[in-house]
């Protein structure tokens, strides 16, 4: 068999998978239809789901995904305006080489955002990818985050660790909200249901 070939009949298991879990119960009370929590709390601060849905790349469902915010917000601009700590969380539902992970961020940013501020940013944004490229893969299953705290920054986790000291300001981490909710987002549908659409 070769490397296609088995490429073909993994990603068809895989979905036959997904089509049988989708059947089955989610997750206990409490908890939104893909499996995230409907509340959490980041330094003392509440925090609810704004909303949350899956990243799909043609017909594969790459991870799920979850904004958390101090206040709902059904529009990109109520989110990026929002004082306040916010959380983005993540589920791989197949193995995601890190390498791609940090060029697709990457390339959210820079679609999303001017190239001076993209330049003003370049420290952090190098942080990023650094931090998911220097990852070999993430496996179906695995969690990771990214929170910002006002007057700290933003710490990136993969599988609740935290992967180094907070890096960049608000406008940095606004930047990264608008990978997924910017006018250029990753998935238009998922921008939808990241705001609650």
């Amino acid at each position: 068999m070769t490397k296609t070939q088995q490429r073909i009949r993994t990603g068809t298991l895989t979905m036959a998978l997904w089509a049988f879990m989708a059947g089955m119960p989610l997750q206990a009370a409490g908890a939104s239809g893909n499996g995230f929590e409907a509340k959490t709390a980041l330094q003392g601060v509440p925090l609810q789901l704004n909303g949350s849905g899956t990243r799909y790349k043609a017909i594969f469902r790459l991870y799920d995904m979850a904004l958390y915010t101090p206040a709902r917000g059904n529009t990109a601009e109520t989110i990026l305006a929002m004082a306040g700590p916010k959380r983005l969380s993540f589920v791989a539902l197949r193995d995601l080489p890190g390498t791609d992970l940090g060029v697709a961020f990457i390339k959210g940013l820079t679609s999303n955002s001017p190239a001076d501020l993209v330049q003003k940013h370049t420290a952090s944004s190098t942080r990023l990818i650094e931090i998911f490229s220097g990852k070999s893969k993430l496996a179906a299953g695995d969690t990771f985050a990214m929170e910002f705290v006002p007057g700290r920054g933003t710490t990136f986790f993969i599988q609740g660790q935290a992967q180094g000291a907070p890096i960049g300001d608000a406008e940095f981490f606004s930047m990264v909200l608008k990978i997924w909710i910017g006018p250029v987002p990753a998935d238009f549908k998922l921008k939808d249901a990241l705001l609650g659409l």
